[in-house]
């Protein structure tokens, strides 16, 4: 089938969408991708953070309160736009719409995820695959990462033996851990680009770090990173899951920001999120011998030299380096994820969510 996978993650970046061709098994071939940036949508960007905000205090993933009501029409227009735009130039059978997560919550059973997918559906006349998480918190899970079985897929088309780890350093950093037999485990490690954007975009009114300059110019307070890893998510095993904003707290009691400078900041924020990823490695059935980095923090040069150093002697390489398209991999992911939808195949598995067995999900939404 060929699929269309959509992707907002919680750095709000934009959208991002990619067509593979794929019977939810092997991947057959990659098509095209295309991303939508936020940046010409700022008040819609700084709306969507407000309901992430609203959010934080939501018991019923149905509810729509304060600024979510609004927010959703907004994720729908967008996406809606994008969609339409995007299979212009190509066809499709199936679409794999993620939606905007704007709280996951797997203490309490809870994820929610913004977007009408009905709309989408009528406006393009396909199948929309959405709502993916929610089987899996119902039968135990944690609800994320969903993303693993499509790294596997990847990962057969390598040919490589060992373990290898997939690394995306999104709003928040996850691994798939790959074994020599295939083996599943997943987990979200630690922060990603959500703390490191937000202060950088609190200092400078710019959203990221391009190009790791800040860190680059900084230096890590080592005492004060210590502190920051005596979290107990670290000593947690996995599988486990976070919230974009599950570490805010922390950071503004340990770190104490405002008295460092933008660079130093940023430093410790870059070290921190790569020291996460190492603390995931006493978990792990053997340490892997390479490393795949995907998502907006592999733009960071700062950011992958700090990994290398903590992963050493592993290899660590971004997903281009690889051949794989790393800004579009999530999308590709729920491509392949709305495919594996519609043939009852499962999406996630006892190592990778923790749920009792595996399990699929995803609600079609019908043109």
């Amino acid at each position: 089938m060929r699929a269309v996978g959509m992707m907002s993650g919680t750095s709000l970046d934009g959208i991002d969408i990619a067509l593979i061709e794929t019977d939810g098994e092997e991947i057959r071939s990659f098509g095209p991708v295309a991303s939508f940036s936020y940046d010409a949508f700022p008040a819609e960007r700084a709306l969507i953070f407000g309901a992430m905000e609203d959010a934080a205090g939501l018991t019923d993933r149905a509810a729509r309160t304060g600024r979510l009501a609004a927010a959703e029409e907004a994720v729908t227009r967008l996406n809606r736009d994008a969609l339409v735009a995007f299979l212009r130039d190509v066809d499709a059978d199936v679409v794999g719409f993620h939606g905007q997560t704007v709280v996951h919550r797997p203490q309490i059973g809870l994820t929610v995820q913004i977007g009408e997918a009905a709309s989408l559906a009528r406006a393009t006349g396909l199948p929309v695959v959405h709502d993916f998480r929610a089987a899996d918190m119902a039968a135990g899970g944690q609800g994320a990462p969903l993303v693993p079985v499509y790294h596997r897929a990847l990962a057969r088309r390598l040919g490589r033996t060992g373990p290898l780890a997939v690394l995306n350093l999104g709003g928040v950093a996850n691994i798939t851990y790959i074994g020599p037999d295939e083996e599943l485990i997943a987990c979200d490690v630690g922060p990603a680009n959500a703390l490191l954007d937000d202060f950088v975009l609190s200092r400078t009114g710019r959203p990221f770090d391009g190009d790791g300059r800040l860190a680059g110019a900084g230096q890590a307070d080592e005492t004060v990173l210590a502190r920051l890893l005596a979290h107990p998510y670290f000593e947690a095993p996995p599988p486990k899951s976070l919230d974009r904003n599950a570490f805010r707290f922390w950071v503004a009691e340990k770190a104490g920001l405002d008295a460092l400078s933008t660079e130093d900041g940023a430093a410790l924020l870059t070290a921190f999120t790569a020291a996460g990823v190492a603390r995931i490695l006493p978990h792990l059935p053997a340490r892997p011998e390479s490393w795949i980095v995907a998502g907006g923090g592999a733009r960071n040069p700062a950011m992958v030299e700090r990994l290398k150093r903590v992963l050493a002697p592993a290899r660590v390489e971004t997903a281009e380096d690889v051949g794989w398209a790393g800004d579009h991999l999530e999308a590709q992911a729920f491509a392949f994820l709305a495919v594996r939808s519609l043939k009852g195949l499962p999406l996630s598995f006892p190592g990778t969510t923790g749920v009792r067995a595996p399990v699929s999900g995803g609600i079609v939404a019908r043109p």
